[in-house]
């Protein structure tokens, strides 16, 4: 089934990793082993490639652009992420990573979705079963995770030329915008109240990712467009700050937004510690389910949930579902929900239909 995952850090991957994502996970791998690099937690682990996305009938992405600032230049460190001494370090950075996704597209292994008209004719190539999938370009939406980046909002103007379509202003700790994930709790800042306003003349989605309880509801308060949240769970069924509440999920459902499931571990179990190994704890696809069940409970229909996986955004498969070799196995959940009593109308949606219909709604 065609398949849309609305959060990869492809770029990252590419920069930062020094990933070449036109070849094969497995070849990424090998690489990365026979150079024996530690740098990181996942090498010689990653998941996600262009060629396994086509493998998978991933044929849209939300592809981010992340560029942190860090006032001290210290890194948050459970997670090792460092950020740039300036805004303007981080700008270029992120110009660095934009580049990667236009050269993707002069080489014809990408293409960009900005508008109505590049979206249908992306879907009407994907539809095509007379041209075989490794001869299509992946589509990529264009995201920031973390707005850091934005010197001022002369940038943000620069950054909607070049295609970008959803910001999510928040990512880990502190932020010029907004704090995050692991951050002290607080809210938008001044400017991150006054780049919402900015996001909605420019008809721009928030992602609700990341954002603290406190800015979260700051947002849903100030921001009137588009909300989504590309790759969140549900607190309820695991606890913890990083997860949205039911009040959270509800506000969400109530603006017609969508909410991606993710498929990292600490995820999907309670009190997973860094360096388990999913297998024994049982950590497999089918725990996201637990996830999807729970949002449509809240909605009544299964409208609301769909495929933010976030796959390689710091992990492989040593922090993924066991039963998750690359990310061509989502195709896996066609036969996971079945089980679980979803119908086609269900799978269709959270394969892509619900993506689909809000990215629609916002550009037309």
């Amino acid at each position: 089934m065609f398949t849309i995952d609305a959060h990869l850090d492809l770029a990252t991957n590419a920069i930062s990793y020094n990933r070449d994502l036109t070849k094969p996970a497995h070849e990424i791998r090998e690489r990365e082993i026979f150079l024996e690099l530690k740098d990181a937690q996942d090498r010689g682990n990653g998941t996600v490639s262009l060629p396994e996305l086509r493998k998978g009938n991933l044929g849209l992405v939300v592809a981010t652009i992340i560029s942190r600032f860090s006032a001290g230049g210290k890194p948050i460190a459970s997670l090792n992420l460092p950020g740039w001494h300036s805004p303007e370090q981080a700008y270029a950075f992120g110009q660095a990573q934009l580049a990667w996704y236009k050269t993707m597209e002069y080489k014809g292994e990408m293409v960009q979705i900005n508008n109505l008209q590049t979206l249908e004719n992306h879907l009407s190539l994907w539809q095509d079963d007379s041209i075989p999938n490794d001869s299509k370009p992946v589509g990529y939406i264009l995201s920031l995770e973390g707005a850091d980046s934005i010197i001022d909002f002369n940038f943000l103007e620069k950054y909607y030329e070049n295609g970008l379509r959803a910001i999510g202003p928040a990512h880990f700790g502190p932020g010029r915008y907004a704090a995050g994930t692991h951050s002290d709790g607080s809210g938008l800042t001044k400017i991150g109240r006054d780049l919402l306003t900015e996001m909605d003349k420019l008809n721009i989605i928030l992602d609700a990712t990341h954002l603290t309880d406190k800015g979260f509801f700051e947002a849903m308060d100030l921001f009137s467009g588009t909300v989504w949240a590309s790759h969140q769970n549900c607190r309820a069924i695991i606890n913890g700050e990083r997860q949205f509440s039911d009040e959270q999920l509800k506000l969400i459902i109530e603006r017609g937004g969508v909410i991606g499931g993710a498929l990292d571990a600490w995820m999907l179990y309670e009190n997973y510690q860094f360096g388990d190994n999913p297998k024994q704890l049982g950590i497999n696809l089918e725990k996201l389910v637990n996830h999807f069940d729970h949002i449509c409970q809240l909605a009544g229909n299964s409208n609301h949930i769909g495929f933010g996986t976030d796959l390689d955004g710091l992990f492989g498969t040593e922090q993924s579902p066991y039963d998750l070799d690359t990310i061509a196995d989502v195709a896996k959940f066609e036969h996971i929900l079945t089980k679980r009593g979803y119908n086609q109308s269900d799978l269709e949606n959270i394969f892509h239909k619900n993506w689909l219909r809000i990215i629609r709604k916002t550009w037309s």
